[in-house]
């Protein structure tokens, strides 16, 4: 301590020092300073002495309550390469760079999420001494949160409750951590629903739809008029699990509710059922637009949006006010046809399946709405058949447009396929339209994509190498191929390591970043065959 401190009676109370802190001694003049000395240096020193009485001066308490023990982890010890490897993941921060060169080094934090879905397929625990850096990682990315919490098990919850960075994952579990009660214990299940915290009963709620639908609606029922509008809405939404005939009722009753997005939602689930009552008001309201004339050298789809959006319309969902530059009635047209049940259209149009409706020209400019409506309506249905219709043939010229379905349609539509023929019909697409317009495609296929798609994407990257163009205009689709493609491909891309002869018209020195590039997915495969091997029981080496 400096010996020209001032005394403690000069200096006066620690609440002074803080506000003469906070003001700057510029501005608050320390009134004991000593004649000579920098005003900042006293007020610290003053300070640090302040400090020492003030911790002398406490008085013993009792000692706090110690904390339980940390829950056991039932599932098996992860094998010791496994352990090693994600040690070396979650060590990794680099990340992607988001665009230009990156050269031939695997993104290693990229693979985190594939290694801890592989993890949690086997049903491994989580080493106790990865279980910070895990909640670091996941603390971080959003999108690594599911797999991450479910990796670390109930260990990681009790960890969190020491550190408030953490807390992210007592609000990412069910119940904040707390365990469910038993789901025979029907009183147990009905106090906590009727006093537990919001996000336990959201919980409970979502637990008890996928085992007993009915039991979960009567809950919800039982206290549906004292909810809050904006806990109505999440209740509400649970009801997407297990959707079925039985909830038509309680969602009719939910179509009066006095919050909009209540009235919404109810009326989205409902359209969601093609035997709704609702449904079928709807499919009166959109088949009176929506018509077959054959007065011509052919018959035509003739539209006739609505003039106006009654009370029965509003009641039933639709939105009477469009977003910023959408017309009204093309506006209240979409959402009826969107709602309308699939199956009322062959009646309607003729006998004619989907893919001839699609077929079918349509007037005055009323396609574009009609067809994108028919989307929103074959996702919400999840019908294939007219999926498979409004999609077309991958190598259509329009497919590789804007056209009358949008790529980001196309993608939601692929999503109702089964995982074999979605890929069939991206592969399809590249093989026509190549990749510059793939990226939304592909991230709805399957991982690993199956042979043909990974053949027709390196087939692809292979062709916009030979144009002389960079690899990072497809830096995209690259990062993609280095998660997705079948680590088996790794053999038939040696062939695209060796620098290539570059053509006078190609970009400077693209061919040596191509090389570099495809290095690097070489590298990134043959780490995601070692990881799965780690991971594999049979290839373990021992346990950690």
């Amino acid at each position: 301590m400096n010996g020209s401190a001032p005394s403690p009676d000069a200096v006066g109370g620690w609440e002074d020092l803080v506000t003469t802190a906070l003001l700057g001694t510029d501005r608050r003049p320390p009134g004991w300073l000593a004649p000579g000395r920098p005003a900042p240096v006293a007020l610290l020193d003053a300070a640090a002495e302040a400090t020492v009485r003030r911790r002398a001066g406490l008085r013993p308490a009792p000692a706090g309550r110690r904390p339980e023990r940390a829950p056991e982890d039932p599932r098996p010890a992860l094998p010791t390469a496994a352990a090693g490897r994600l040690a070396a993941l979650l060590a990794d921060r680099s990340g992607g760079t988001g665009g230009g060169r990156r050269g031939s080094s695997p993104d290693l934090m990229e693979l985190l999420p594939q290694w801890l879905a592989a993890a949690n397929g086997h049903g491994y625990a989580a080493p106790a001494q990865a279980l910070p850096a895990l909640l670091d990682a996941a603390r971080g990315r959003t999108d690594l949160r599911p797999a991450a919490l479910a990796f670390a098990g109930p260990r990681a919850l009790w960890l969190a409750r020491f550190n408030p960075d953490w807390r992210f994952a007592l609000r990412s579990a069910p119940g904040g951590g707390a365990a469910l009660p038993d789901p025979g214990d029907a009183e147990a299940i009905r106090r906590l629903w009727e006093e537990g915290l919001f996000a336990e009963r959201v919980a409970l709620l979502g637990a008890l739809r996928a085992r007993s639908p009915a039991f979960a609606r009567e809950l919800l029922a039982g206290t549906w008029p004292t909810e809050r509008a904006e806990d109505r809405l999440m209740f509400l939404d649970s009801l997407r699990s297990g959707l079925s005939a039985a909830d038509e009722p309680f969602l009719e009753k939910a179509l009066g509710d006095r919050s909009r997005n209540v009235r919404a939602t109810a009326a989205e689930l409902l359209s969601a059922l093609p035997g709704s009552a609702l449904a079928a008001r709807m499919a009166v309201r959109a088949t009176a637009c929506v018509a077959l004339d054959r007065s011509g050298d052919g018959p035509v789809i003739v539209v006739e949006a609505p003039h106006e959006c009654d009370s029965g319309m509003e009641r039933d969902g639709v939105v009477a006010t469009p977003p910023a530059g959408r017309g009204e009635r093309s506006w209240w047209l979409g959402q009826l046809v969107e709602a309308t049940p699939l199956g009322t259209w062959p009646g309607r149009l003729g006998g004619r399946d989907a893919r001839e409706i699609v077929a079918l020209p349509v007037t005055d400019g009323w396609q574009g709405e009609l067809h994108a409506a028919w989307c929103r309506a074959a996702v919400r249905q999840r019908d294939a058949r007219w999926s498979r219709a409004l999609l077309g043939a991958p190598s259509a010229p329009e497919a590789g447009g804007p056209g009358a379905v949008s790529l980001a349609e196309r993608a939601k539509l692929l999503a109702t396929l089964d995982p074999a023929e979605r890929a069939e019909w991206v592969a399809g697409f590249i093989a026509t339209h190549g990749l510059s317009e793939a990226f939304q495609l592909l991230g709805v296929c399957a991982v690993p994509w199956s042979a043909p798609l990974g053949r027709a994407v390196v087939d692809a990257l292979n062709i916009a190498r030979d144009a002389g163009s960079y690899p990072w205009s497809f830096s995209g689709v690259m990062g993609l191929a280095e998660r997705c493609l079948d680590p088996a491909e790794a053999a038939r891309l040696q062939s695209l390591l060796a620098i290539p002869d570059e053509p006078e018209d190609a970009a400077p020195g693209a061919g040596g970043y191509w090389a570099e590039a495809f290095q690097r997915l070489v590298t990134t495969l043959r780490l995601r065959a070692a990881m799965a091997e780690e991971l594999s029981p049979a290839g373990a080496s021992g346990v950690g």
